[in-house]
């Protein structure tokens, strides 16, 4: 099943630029060839993420998701130190919610064209 997945940036910080738009990109294609979904395409904005996965029906997206967002954050605070002047009561990077749909009624190529002309 295909599935279209946006993550934005807490209080949309535009934070995903440069380096840290292409250590996302790399560390969330790592985590994927760890586990049970595939990353058709990717693309980072300013202020958010999409991604093309594919993953199997019986899987809850939820639990992707999760492990994407709890990695991704420790991965960046550990790397980047600077984090700390953007969020600094909390280790946060990620806002609280994520938008995901499936699919079915677009061709998987029409969403794909979508996430490549982002950015």
């Amino acid at each position: 099943m295909a599935l279209h997945l946006i993550l934005v940036v807490k209080y949309r910080k535009q934070l995903l630029l440069g380096e840290v738009a292409e250590f996302m990109k790399l560390k969330i294609m790592d985590i994927a060839s760890r586990s049970d979904f595939k990353v058709e395409e990717i693309e980072v904005d300013k202020d958010h993420i999409h991604i093309l996965l594919t993953i199997s029906p019986t899987i809850c997206v939820s639990n992707y998701v999760r492990r994407m967002k709890q990695s991704t954050t420790q991965s960046l605070w550990a790397r980047y130190e600077w984090l700390t002047n953007q969020f600094w009561r909390e280790r946060a990077f990620w806002s609280d919610g994520y938008f995901v749909c499936s699919v079915g009624n677009t061709s998987a190529e029409t969403v794909r064209k979508y996430i490549q002309d982002q950015g």
